[in-house]
């Protein structure tokens, strides 16, 4: 039996690990704060439309001062602006054959992480699931989708990734081992990308991307940016991003928002840098155009 670390434990890290901790695996997560002190005395609440709410425990749950486990897998599911903090507590935990998949809304992270970490062996990855935490204790999930997506960048994916699909199918998470990662990620981030943009700018939920018009439009426009990237970087997506995304995005609770968005509503810090920014800095080296992305990045300060 695989032993898992899941660091952070807001909506994704927290719904991976309470999906785990039901199926019998074992798993440790990383939280801190009030958030923290909920789960270790109460377990983890998930709250789902239409069903009744479930309580997960016991549920293992401290902060990175105080683990002192070797993991075999270590699910990275930090915010951009904190994946800096993690490096150092995952160089100190994991053993030679650790596998660390991060779960990160960013374009790239595993490529940039495993610079930092040459030991071990560092996938992509990302995840399809709207969830976030209602309250300290409580992981609130709207939609029925949730599904994790990983692989290798280059060469032949080892054995344990394949146990680690089969353990996520097993927990109720639909778990896919990529034999195309970089095509994969860019598609869920041509999703995520355009829905945190357009959100922030427009200080709309989904509801405003559900009907036609100018947001639903804009959204659109930046999918077939991020579509236009990946042609330069000799990427194909085998669907139409826009068919895939709409369904996606249509199913949504009509409320639901990124938490780009509930981080700059909130005043804290914010991904808009790998999220916004990016894909205009990354348009600007390619030589292919983005002028939605740079109207909307123009918005919120970044500067060519």
């Amino acid at each position: 039996m695989l032993n898992y670390l899941v660091i952070g434990a807001g909506g994704t890290g927290g719904s991976i690990g309470a999906q785990l901790a039901r199926g019998g695996r074992e798993v440790t997560l990383i939280a801190r704060g009030r958030h923290l002190e909920a789960i270790q005395r109460d377990g983890l609440r998930l709250v789902r439309a239409g069903q009744p709410d479930e309580t997960v425990r016991p549920l293992s749950a401290m902060d990175m001062a105080h683990y002192q486990g070797r993991p075999d897998v270590i699910f990275n599911c930090v915010k951009g602006y904190s994946l800096e903090e993690t490096l150092p507590f995952i160089q100190r935990v994991a053993h030679p054959d650790t596998v660390v998949i991060p779960l990160l809304n960013l374009y790239g992270t595993g490529g940039r992480m495993q610079v930092r970490l040459p030991d071990l062996l560092v996938t992509d990855g990302c995840i399809y699931i709207a969830a976030e935490i209602r309250e300290p204790g409580v992981i609130l999930q709207q939609g029925k989708i949730f599904r994790v997506v990983f692989g290798v960048r280059e060469g032949q994916a080892p054995p344990v990734l394949a146990q680690v699909a089969r353990d996520l199918d097993a927990c109720g998470i639909s778990g896919e081992l990529s034999s195309d990662i970089r095509r994969d990620a860019l598609l869920k981030f041509s999703y995520v990308s355009p829905m945190a943009a357009c959100g922030a700018y427009y200080d709309q939920p989904a509801r405003a991307f559900q009907s036609d018009g100018e947001v639903r439009a804009s959204f659109v426009a930046m999918v077939r940016e991020i579509e236009q990237l990946a042609v330069a970087m000799g990427i194909r997506f085998q669907t139409d991003p826009v068919a895939t995304h709409l369904a996606i995005l249509d199913a949504l609770d009509p409320e639901a928002t990124t938490s780009m968005h509930r981080d700059l509503r909130q005043g804290g810090p914010t991904e808009m840098d790998g999220l916004l920014f990016e894909v205009v800095r990354l348009g600007q080296q390619l030589g292919v155009p983005t002028p939605v992305y740079a109207r909307v990045a123009a918005r919120f300060g970044f500067q060519a």
